[in-house]
């Protein structure tokens, strides 16, 4: 898309790879002074993800799953291993290149829609447009078409606590595609909503992930959401593995 600078750099199957994790590896030391011994979330795992798929991650509680998602988003780093995209190895790098990075490549949906309460949904879809340096006319304008696209152009300025759980789950998705990335990382997008509203919410993440060409990745607990995947990769003993929902 216009705004991303993520390009492919290798194809897999005939496909350019957007993502590609190799051997990464994510332990947390034990705590000194405290009873327990280090924790191995996964250990030399690999990923690939292809350009205009949509895969989905499951597996049990505690494996690692949204962890895996903040590494490839760079909102933590790996103890070893490599995230590269286009030709930048993402666990090298700044500070300053990671939020780049977030900001520009990668849209993110949390299990929790996370809007600030004092301001409108408009305002709260801006606010990554805002912070590259958009002027705020422009920045609204496109925070105005996202929320028609997900349904919410008649609600522009309520705020978060106006809204029901769907629409403020809607709203975080605009936000997250607002800036046109390539690559849609999603925690748990439907993990709060009742079945009829995750079924509508899902319903429109695949939409969107087809209308606008994205490459999606998403973390679910729900099998029959990962079974309308494109792929199923299952998290277990600190590895991923091709799997049926």
């Amino acid at each position: 898309m216009a705004d991303s600078t993520l390009e492919p750099f290798h194809e897999s199957h005939g496909v350019p790879v957007v993502l590609r994790a190799t051997g990464l590896t994510k332990i947390y030391p034990a705590v000194t002074g405290k009873a327990g011994a280090e924790v191995v979330l996964f250990r030399e795992l690999d990923l690939t993800i292809r350009s205009g798929e949509i895969v989905a991650i499951v597996g049990e509680s505690g494996t690692g799953k949204s962890t895996l998602l903040h590494l490839l988003a760079a909102l933590d780093r790996p103890t070893a291993g490599a995230i590269v995209c286009g030709d930048a190895d993402v666990t090298r790098f700044t500070a300053a290149e990671a939020a780049r990075y977030r900001n520009r490549d990668v849209g993110y949906v949390w299990q929790f829609h996370y809007l600030l309460p004092e301001f409108t949904a408009q305002e709260n879809v801006a606010m990554p447009l805002l912070a590259r340096g958009m002027g705020r006319p422009a920045a609204l304008d496109r925070a105005a078409e996202w929320l028609g696209r997900v349904g919410l152009g008649g609600r522009l300025e309520n705020r978060s606590g106006e809204l029901s759980g769907g629409e403020q789950q809607r709203v975080s998705l605009a936000r997250a595609l607002v800036t046109e990335p390539r690559l849609l990382l999603a925690d748990e997008p439907t993990g709060d909503l009742d079945n009829r509203t995750a079924e509508t919410v899902f319903g429109l993440l695949e939409q969107l992930h087809r209308d606008h060409g994205l490459t999606s990745l998403l973390v679910t607990h729900n099998l029959e959401f990962a079974n309308r995947c494109d792929r199923v990769l299952r998290l277990r003993n600190g590895s991923l593995e091709e799997a049926s929902a």
